[in-house]
């Protein structure tokens, strides 16, 4: 997945001003950015995002200012570069090709950042489809040219405002996941405890409902009370939510498939909850706990793809 908001929200910043667009189309080896990275550039020199981790931005910035002057979108190919690797290659020994075109109706329309925004706002996912030797994007997916997909921003709905959840949002904002804690007991549910994360003191299954949960959500329930896990966990199912876990042991998880199979739920969507919570890694204490949690919830995302 790649995180393109920043350069998302500058393009929009930055509308009516002269840009350059650059993005990794197609990677090899150790490539230190992933495939559909962008870098945005204005005319003026300023740029955000980055499309090699620091190793080509200075070649790519004078790209960028050539088609800003008009010349066409184009492709550039990069690797190690014999004797002057850190000035213009790639010293990790990857190779990436990375396009550069102008932001304008003819190439990428400046439009289509406002789309891709109000697509991740609403929760969805939008594909743009380039033609690599235009240099011309469109909106759709388009066969044999180069697709970028921008997928809706990952949220974690955290069911308990116990001490796990306290290490767990500081684990999901580490990593770019948009934690909010769920818990109508409001003792347990305060700004002291969680500080700068969103607080929702509704039922959890009316709160979840509420936010929609799709592919780039996921549910974790920790509060080890009946009444609130259990109408959360059945209305992560009821959706297309992306990872639903739910603390407890085996035993525990068993007496709750029980219970969710006697509410109508079938096998196959009993499947989809990782109960135990979390990889096994041995954990011991909160914080290690919320670790297994943020992986397991990292790999439930990825293979998804």
């Amino acid at each position: 997945m790649n995180d393109n908001d920043a350069v998302i929200r500058k393009a929009i910043e930055w509308h009516g001003q002269p840009m350059a667009l650059a993005t990794v189309v197609s990677t090899w080896g150790s490539a230190p950015r992933p495939r559909g990275s962008h870098m945005i550039v204005h005319g003026d020199g300023r740029f955000e995002g980055s499309i090699s981790g620091g190793c080509v931005e200075a070649d790519v910035l004078q790209r960028a200012a050539d088609v800003i002057a008009g010349r066409a979108a184009h492709v550039e190919r990069y690797g190690v570069a014999d004797g002057d690797a850190w000035a213009v290659g790639l010293p990790c020994g990857g190779e990436i090709s990375v396009l550069v075109q102008p932001v304008s109706e003819e190439s990428f329309a400046p439009l289509l950042f406002d789309r891709i925004a109000q697509a991740r706002d609403e929760g969805r996912a939008l594909t743009l489809s380039t033609d690599l030797g235009t240099g011309i994007t469109r909106e759709g997916v388009v066969e044999g040219q180069f697709q970028n997909r921008y997928d809706p921003p990952r949220q974690l709905l955290i069911v308990g405002a116990v001490q796990i959840a306290q290490s767990l949002c500081a684990l999901a904002q580490a990593m770019g996941v948009r934690p909010v804690v769920i818990d109508p007991r409001g003792r347990f549910l305060t700004q002291e405890r969680f500080p700068g994360v969103e607080l929702d003191d509704r039922w959890p299954d009316e709160a979840i409902a509420a936010r929609r949960p799709g592919e780039a959500t996921a549910v974790v329930t920790l509060s080890h009370d009946i009444k609130i896990d259990d109408p959360a966990l059945a209305e992560a199912l009821r959706a297309p939510t992306g990872y639903v876990a739910a603390l407890g042991s085996r035993k525990s998880h068993a007496a709750r498939l029980e219970r969710l199979s006697a509410m109508g739920f079938s096998e196959e969507q009993l499947r989809r909850i990782d109960g135990p919570a979390g990889i096994d890694i041995g954990a011991v204490g909160a914080a290690e706990i919320a670790l297994s949690i943020a992986a397991g919830m990292i790999a439930g995302f990825n293979a998804r793809g």
